[in-house]
């Protein structure tokens, strides 16, 4: 197991350029099992979730070229589609959150789709509800087998259908729509999730041949077409990581650029910064966030505390809300954060009250923070990372903290954020891999 050792009370300067997002890398490797030709995909990012998937991609038969660090191109023309029916393929599907985006393009290409109950996050449960009752509408038959935690999907042929989905899921939407390219006749998605990362999955699969409208809103329609072919990608940079950075630098930064951060698709979450009291510049496609020795809370217009929830998109991110609880801790007023999706995802707010933060964990959604205004520093402390987003959360608290802090398990930030400790590091973080 690796630790981080994080020195706090170093000031961040300078310049930093976010990573591909994560969430659409794993969509759109995903979609290269659609065709038997080369997809070439760029701005991969470096971390362990994506590179597990395409380990998992190469281990079922994919041609996997690595062309550079970030830019990797993929051929499925010869799948061994016995080893998707091994125990040892579950095993590796349970162990990895991204494999369940394989059943919908392996049921669209090949008519039959086994896949284990995922892993990832301990945030609470992530059903797979909207996932099957979607390849159902299109015709598929499904069989739990309880004994070896496997879901076995298969249909001679799909066929487009309307369907109203039961959440606006993200992975659950994307499923549907690599399921439905290659079905019979015209699928119309309605409640879909419209996440910059579904968009860029549907942009992908109509340059390979796809027929996907409606793409950025919550009705999506696919006209089933008879195969697809090659294409190239470039991957959007990681809101949630450009967020995080603003997180960093309204905390403990002395001026912090974010390069390339492609704005216009980062949504709400500037503005939520924003309602935080923390100042943000944009500048072309860059943002930078100045030295602010105090940030004051908005209230609302008649006064009373400001809420900040997250949505389904256009909405707040969930994944965003443990780095928003962070910076509250600091900022001038109060701030309750409600947090709709996963009943675990605050739990992690404890390691903050050891810190000396003044949360109140209102029930497994609800917390309210009472910031310092930067009058009483968080004292450093041994943590776990439980998962990805509480993890970076976790290592920007001990950033801003008093004395020296140790994160345990960071294999958790690995798992979303590339080479976090040097790109830190190069700003003027005292961070220390073990």
């Amino acid at each position: 197991m690796e630790t981080f050792i994080i020195e706090g009370g170093h000031t961040l300067s300078g310049t930093i350029t976010p990573q591909g997002a994560k969430n659409e890398a794993l969509e759109v490797i995903a979609a290269t099992l659609l065709t038997d030709e080369p997809v070439r995909i760029t701005n991969i990012p470096d971390i362990l979730d994506v590179n597990n998937l395409i380990k998992l991609l190469d281990e079922i038969g994919v041609k996997v070229t690595r062309n550079s660090r970030n830019d990797y191109t993929f051929q499925a023309d010869s799948l061994n589609l016995e080893y998707l029916n091994s125990d040892e393929y579950v095993q590796k599907c349970a162990a990895l959150r991204g494999s369940v985006l394989l059943m919908g393009p392996l049921l669209g290409r090949f008519g039959h789709a086994s896949v284990a109950e995922p892993g990832g996050d301990k945030i609470g449960r992530r059903r797979l509800d909207t996932h099957f009752l979607g390849f159902k509408n299109l015709g598929a038959k499904f069989v739990n087998d309880e004994e070896r935690k496997v879901f076995n999907i298969e249909a001679q042929q799909l066929k487009g259908t309307y369907m109203l989905l039961d959440e606006a899921s993200v992975t659950g939407t994307a499923n549907i729509i690599m399921a439905a390219v290659l079905a019979e006749g015209t699928t119309t998605i309605y409640n879909a999730a419209c996440e910059p990362y579904v968009q860029q999955l549907c942009h992908l699969l109509n340059a390979m041949g796809a027929n996907i409208s409606g793409i950025a809103s919550n009705l999506i329609t696919i006209v089933g077409v008879k195969s697809l072919h090659g294409a190239e990608h470039r991957i959007l940079p990681d809101m949630i990581e450009v967020g995080s950075f603003i997180g960093m630098a309204a905390m403990v930064g002395d001026g912090v650029r974010i390069k390339n951060c492609a704005v216009r698709e980062l949504g709400i979450i500037p503005d939520t910064f924003r309602r935080l009291g923390v100042k943000i510049k944009v500048e072309g496609d860059d943002l930078f966030i100045p030295r602010q020795p105090h940030y004051i809370v908005d209230s609302f217009i008649d006064g009373t505390i400001r809420t900040l929830a997250d949505a389904p998109w256009p909405g707040l991110t969930p994944d965003l809300l443990s780095v928003l609880i962070v910076v509250a801790t600091q900022a001038r007023g109060s701030v309750l954060v409600h947090q709709k999706m996963f009943e675990s995802r605050l739990f992690f707010v404890d390691k903050l009250i050891d810190m000396g933060a003044q949360i109140i964990l209102c029930d497994p959604h609800r917390c309210v923070i009472v910031g310092h205004d930067r009058k009483r520093q968080l004292r450093a402390r041994r943590m776990t990372s439980p998962d990805i987003r509480a993890g970076i959360a976790l290592l920007i608290a001990a950033m801003g903290a008093k004395g020296t802090s140790r994160i345990d398990d960071i294999a958790q930030i690995d798992r979303g954020y590339e080479d976090i400790e040097g790109r830190l590091n190069a700003l003027g973080a005292k961070i220390r891999r073990e």
